[in-house]
């Protein structure tokens, strides 16, 4: 199934003269994500498998139907409003995380979508995003998961104070670095297996 699959979303995405990099691009995720769906050693999850169809304007249930439930690993999310920050760092996330799957929303409606239908281990949400705050984000992933560790992004350091009021594992200033991650995930309230140095 996961030969099928692949082979695919090759088809698919060669139709569009896309590359792996602007494929990812537009998905929100990395290039090696997509290229480990290429190669068969994992597979999207049905929220990806939505965002897969919108890009190749294809019939959902079609893609849904040749793909295979995706590999029971940790979920780990990224919200920020930031498209250019969310590119630079889910590479980060993904490097410090290997076993685990890293999905960027660049809207927290988005991001609460995915949550209703997929367990979010790890959440790593940005404070300030237009009219959203990721307080809110925060309380309401929570309500659909108490296990979800939430760590916030900022670059303004006097929001700390605030964050732990929200049930959060952790606070990150940007940018953020493999070793920051590293240090984050040490002090999770839940912690889980991501494939890292020291898991």
């Amino acid at each position: 199934m996961r030969v099928i699959f692949s082979e695919t979303l090759k088809k698919l995405r060669a139709e569009k003269g896309l590359s792996q990099r602007e494929l990812a691009e537009r998905l929100y995720v990395t290039r090696s994500t997509v290229a480990r769906w290429e190669n068969g050693s994992r597979l999207p999850d049905a929220a990806m498998i939505s965002r897969l169809s919108s890009c190749f304007n294809t019939d959902f249930s079609t893609l849904l139907s040749i793909a295979a439930e995706s590999d029971n690993i940790p979920n780990v999310i990224m919200v920020d409003d930031g498209k250019i920050f969310l590119s630079g760092a889910l590479p980060v996330l993904e490097e410090v995380m290997p076993n685990a799957k890293v999905t960027g929303f660049t809207r927290p409606s988005e991001a609460i979508e995915y949550a209703k239908t997929n367990r979010v281990a790890l959440a790593f949400l940005d404070i300030e995003m237009g009219k959203n705050s990721g307080f809110d984000l925060c309380r309401r992933l929570l309500a659909l998961n108490p296990r979800t560790n939430v760590v916030y992004l900022t670059a303004y350091v006097e929001y700390s104070y605030d964050a732990w009021s929200t049930g959060a594992s952790g606070f990150l200033l940007k940018p953020i670095t493999p070793d920051g991650v590293r240090a984050q995930l040490k002090n999770l309230r839940y912690p889980f297996s991501s494939g890292g140095a020291g898991d």
